[in-house]
């Protein structure tokens, strides 16, 4: 056995049992989860575990693919397997902030004759929300999904309001209508832990796509998780164990994407304006975290950061007028660096470790 494998058995050794248990239980959740929407959603199995790893980790899930590729189906029957309220949002160009985070309204009270104000809870208070074409609505309505989205919760008349845990945001996205559509700002696009792009199926999916939605049918799905459940294991993912080196191995990355770095990949300084921020070498990790979690693993690995990197990556690196000459995308530039990024040696992990050791004990005496 490995040094770097020992390192991960310890780590399994020295969880609790209840730490481990609920892995276990997360692990056939997801299972079943997965199970119930294959009689719903034809493949697509990608983009499920994507949005259990989003949910799992306390973030934010952004979809973009063209239209009937059944993402509002897809976001709309995992809520209904979670046993969560579903509220959905459909962005248009007229709405406005009030019509997500609700209203005061002014109430009569009949015994004595005082009005005083009532606040109306709008579609936002739910523990997941669709927020369906929000691509569609202008500037001044994407922002009030902001503060929900960060804070979990809303502010009208001065007054904050909680939003029901867990809470999340479910947006869709389509890439190729773009006349009146309003481009997300880089700042609320940040906010998503992931972007997830929806494609096309084979042809055997669309086969049983076509056979199973031109029948008379109707199904009950079976409900898997609660809301206490994903509260709890939200807080199991964040003690999932991650090695230095694979820290390490996700901050090289992100910080490869950033131009102006002394030590940035050529064809970065080529293709690309700016980089990752922090916020993704925060939601790499976690993400990491929690897909080892989904499949019944104590430890993180590098396999789960790689396996993420697009996801979390694609929406943070804004590209120039170079790459989009070439027709060079952020997925590109990410498969690129995922090869360009070694990791590094066993033996400097181990070295690294032993230094760190030896460090400390001269420091001590």
């Amino acid at each position: 056995m490995s040094s770097v494998e020992r390192n991960e058995a310890a780590d399994t050794q020295a969880a609790s049992g209840k730490d481990l248990e609920a892995i276990q239980r997360l692990a056939r959740a997801y299972e079943q989860i997965r199970s119930e929407l294959s009689r719903v959603i034809v493949g697509q199995h990608e983009v499920i575990e994507q949005l259990m790893i989003a949910m799992i980790s306390r973030g934010h899930g952004l979809l973009v693919g063209v239209p009937g590729l059944a993402k509002t189906l897809m976001i709309h029957t995992l809520a209904d397997t979670l046993n969560l309220s579903f509220n959905r949002i459909q962005f248009t160009p007229d709405l406005m902030p009030a019509d997500i985070t609700g209203t005061e309204i002014v109430q009569e009270d009949k015994a004595t004759g005082q009005r005083v104000f009532r606040f109306l809870r709008g579609p936002i208070f739910a523990n997941v929300i669709l927020a369906d074409e929000i691509n569609r609505t202008p500037p001044k309505t994407q922002a009030a999904l902001l503060e929900a989205m960060q804070e979990h919760f809303v502010t009208v008349g001065g007054e904050r309001h909680r939003l029901p845990e867990p809470f999340f945001v479910l947006a869709t996205q389509n890439p190729i209508e773009q006349e009146g559509t309003y481009p997300l700002p880089e700042a609320q696009l940040d906010r998503f832990m992931f972007m997830i792009h929806v494609g096309y199926p084979s042809e055997e999916e669309e086969f049983e796509i076509v056979r199973l939605t031109t029948g008379d049918r109707e199904v009950k799905l079976t409900k898997v998780l609660n809301a206490s459940d994903i509260l709890d294991l939200q807080h199991i993912v964040r003690r999932v164990p991650v090695a230095d080196h694979v820290i390490r191995y996700a901050l090289r990355l992100v910080r490869a994407t950033r131009p102006e770095q002394p030590d940035a990949p050529g064809f970065i300084k080529e293709w690309v304006t700016w980089g990752a921020g922090p916020r993704g070498s925060q939601y790499l990790v976690l993400a990491a975290k929690a897909r080892a979690a989904l499949y019944g693993r104590w430890h993180a690995t590098i396999d789960d950061i790689r396996a993420l990197a697009g996801p979390v990556l694609r929406h943070r690196i804004i590209t120039n007028f170079n790459a989009e000459a070439e027709g060079v995308r952020p997925d590109d530039i990410i498969r690129r660096l995922i090869e360009t990024i070694s990791v590094e040696s066993e033996s400097k992990v181990v070295a690294g470790r032993m230094g760190h050791v030896v460090d400390t004990k001269e420091k001590a005496s």
